[in-house]
């Protein structure tokens, strides 16, 4: 502090050296950003592993009622059988390949309402949650296509027509000639469900921040880097600081 014509001037800052609050400047040392804090409502692994685990299980169960709608809704192929061979009740009608498509097109139904169900219960879900909604389509499209098998009519066509007798019409078992084609269709609809509710409705990551701004990194700043606590109103100096000459 220096006297000029009787007035008193405060030093100035030397103009290499940065100001004592240049935000630029690095931080003191023994200073140190506090840890951010994770989301709460994200699940850790074996949380996630739970949640995985019972979306296997309850969309696989869902499979019985994909295959119970199947067996009521798949039209029925009519044989026939004259003593020596079994024929086709009707050779021009589609019944055939309409197994097929009813599977497929409930298996779309599914597919969609079991993603929207997960999507909705377990929003925040990672990628164990959708591998299991995944495992667990495969899951049910495979039990649905067994319990249509098993509780339509018997594969035993020989002695179905013989109880049947000459002439008699009777169903052909129940079956899907595309196997594969049918059984994937739930998991991937059930995917891309998910994938698009995801965009459209999932929550969204927080944005990156700047390094050494406790603003963006969800923690106070501790250590010599913090500022003078909010019980101190601003521009008032710290105790004991030097005053102006009387």
């Amino acid at each position: 502090m220096a006297w000029h014509d009787g007035t008193v001037t405060a030093p100035l800052t030397p103009p290499d050296q940065p100001g004592p609050h240049d935000p630029w400047q690095a931080p003191p040392s023994g200073s140190y950003l506090a840890p951010p804090t994770g989301d709460p409502a994200d699940p850790d692994t074996a949380t996630e592993l739970r949640q995985a685990a019972a979306v296997v299980v309850l969309v696989a169960l869902a499979g019985i009622a994909l295959g119970l709608l199947w067996l009521w809704l798949a039209p029925r192929v009519p044989l026939v059988s004259d003593d020596t061979a079994v024929f086709l009740g009707n050779s021009e009608g589609e019944e055939a390949i309409g197994a097929d498509g009813t599977f497929v097109l409930l298996a779309i139904g599914f597919g969609a309402l079991s993603a929207a169900a997960v999507f909705w219960r377990l929003r925040r879900g990672g990628v164990l949650v959708v591998v299991g909604l995944a495992l667990g389509a495969l899951l049910a499209s495979l039990v649905a296509w067994r319990v249509g098998i098993w509780l339509g009519p018997s594969s035993d066509v020989v002695g179905r027509a013989r109880e049947a007798g000459q002439g008699v019409t009777f169903d052909a078992p129940l079956e899907l000639r595309s196997v594969w084609v049918a059984v994937l269709a739930w998991p991937f609809v059930a995917m891309g469900v998910h994938l698009l509710l995801t965009a459209a409705f999932g929550p969204r990551d927080a944005e990156p921040g700047w390094p050494g701004y406790a603003e963006y990194h969800g923690g106070p700043v501790r250590g010599p880097l913090a500022g003078p606590s909010s019980g101190s109103p601003a521009g008032t100096p710290p105790a004991g600081g030097g005053g102006g000459a009387a």
